[in-house]
């Protein structure tokens, strides 16, 4: 059952301390929830799972490799894939002369690093003490 609920956890958590950053750095922390910010909400979840599994079943085994490479993917998708895709936007608003597109879509080294951390706390709670 902390298999299927932990992802929502993480999800819930990251948005949250997202939302609430925000609201205190910018004073808007509705309007930018979404992709972007930090922490970052793909790398917390998919790293919850990643490092529960870890923490349960041990670090050395295929299952954890597996896992650890797919967040790798993650993490490069979010910083490299995705920053690309707003430069693309940004571009594209500027052509239209309005702002249609999201332009702030990926993610730096420090909202990547927040949200393993967040990832590897929820993990380490969930496999030790719930």
């Amino acid at each position: 059952m902390k298999y299927i609920i932990l992802p929502f956890v993480a999800w819930v958590v990251s948005g949250t301390l997202k939302f609430l950053l925000n609201q205190i750095r910018y004073g808007k922390g509705k309007e930018l929830i979404g992709y972007g910010g930090l922490p970052s909400t793909h790398t917390s979840i998919i790293s919850s799972a990643v490092f529960f599994y870890g923490f349960s079943e041990g670090f050395f085994n295929p299952t954890f490799t597996l896992g650890l490479s797919v967040l790798m993917l993650f993490i490069m998708d979010a910083h490299n894939l995705r920053i690309k895709v707003g430069k693309h936007a940004e571009v594209l608003n500027k052509l239209q002369n309005e702002t249609v597109l999201r332009e702030r879509m990926g993610h730096t080294w420090l909202e990547i690093f927040c949200g393993l951390i967040v990832g590897m706390t929820l993990g380490y709670i969930f496999a030790n003490f719930l």
